[in-house]
């Protein structure tokens, strides 16, 4: 392992020893890890949070029993990052000491509380990270990782072969050039993202959220508004190539109705759907994926992001210490963009 300093032995980092609400997380002294085979370590500048965070938070309560992974504690929540390389192992090329990169940390392998991202050092996989976008800086990088390759996997390149946990059959995104696409939950972290890559890539879109989020959705590039406050979009809007439900759960299937035969339905969180046989019958593609760490197309979207093709937006952030407060701010929900948590 090449270092440029004598590392401290310790770290602050938010760690929790139970299972439960924003209660439970401490920010204390933990140590810093060491890089294994294949791994970088990086001072963390910023750490994006995402919704996996708090199921790992309270015990992954929302998952069936036998899905629920075997977790011990203590634990340190978190997988998207952005930082500086402080150390690289041996066998690890294409990075070193005083790098910017970023990074999706361990995912879905670390769903057990592997990633351990909110904290000052994290160890990554060098094939997981990317050098960070010359054109933004940490905060506005930690917001992108899981998001943005949520959007990108669903929607543009799934990028890798596994099989998938949770269907049958291999997702497989759909051509949008010249399509109609809806986005549920357009403001939200993967929403505002899948707006963008939709319309990148030729599609008219449709943005649903509540009326605060329209000025900044049709900055983004969505063609159509719906204030799903005022109109719900199955009401209103018929003939579509693809929805994609950023929030999805039991209630996609209320869009099946508005989606043409031949189109297609991505639930991004598909658990609880039920309208598989209504979906059949109509002639609809349900499918969904569950992203996976992988450097290669952040190295791909940093180019889209530095020149602002793609952009980042921020609800709020919150130095690490609070990372309470920002689990807080995400509970009460109408996130426009991401939470972010600053390191010191």
């Amino acid at each position: 392992m090449k270092e440029e300093a004598v590392m401290p032995k310790m770290m602050k980092a938010v760690r929790q020893h139970a299972f439960g609400g924003p209660e439970v997380m401490r920010y204390e002294d933990a140590p810093i890890p060491d890089p294994g085979p294949g791994e970088i370590r990086v001072r963390v500048h910023a750490v994006g949070i995402n919704p996996p965070d708090w199921y790992l938070r309270d015990g992954y309560r929302m998952l069936p029993p036998e899905w629920q992974p075997q977790i011990s504690f203590p634990v340190i929540l978190g997988t998207d990052i952005s930082g500086v390389v402080d150390a690289v192992a041996d066998d690890v090329i294409g990075f070193a000491p005083e790098d910017d990169v970023y990074a999706m940390v361990r995912f879905p392998s670390g769903l057990a509380g592997g990633s351990r991202a909110y904290a000052q050092y994290v160890t990554v996989p060098a094939s997981e990270a990317a050098p960070k976008p010359d054109g933004i800086d940490h905060v506005h990088a930690a917001g992108v990782p899981m998001s943005l390759l949520t959007a990108w996997q669903f929607l543009v390149d799934l990028g890798h072969d596994e099989p998938n946990p949770l269907q049958s059959y291999q997702h497989k995104p759909v051509e949008l050039s010249g399509k109609t696409v809806l986005v549920n939950g357009a403001a939200g972290g993967v929403g505002h993202f899948a707006v963008q890559v939709a319309k990148l890539k030729g599609a008219r879109v449709i943005a649903v959220a509540s009326g605060k989020h329209e000025a900044l959705l049709r900055d983004l590039g969505a063609d159509e508004f719906i204030d799903y406050t005022k109109t719900p979009p199955e009401d209103v809007v018929r003939d579509l190539d693809l929805v994609i439900d950023a929030l999805g759960g039991p209630t996609a299937g209320r869009f099946l109705p508005t989606i043409k035969r031949g189109g297609a339905l991505f639930p991004v969180f598909p658990l609880g759907f039920s309208s598989h046989e209504e979906a059949e019958k109509l002639g609809i593609t349900v499918s969904a994926t569950q992203v996976r760490s992988n450097g290669d197309q952040l190295a791909e979207l940093a180019g889209l992001l530095s020149d602002g093709t793609l952009r980042v937006v921020l609800d709020s952030t919150y130095p690490l210490a609070d990372a309470r407060k920002a689990h807080e701010r995400a509970a009460k929900g109408h996130i426009q963009g991401k939470i972010v948590l600053v390191v010191e």
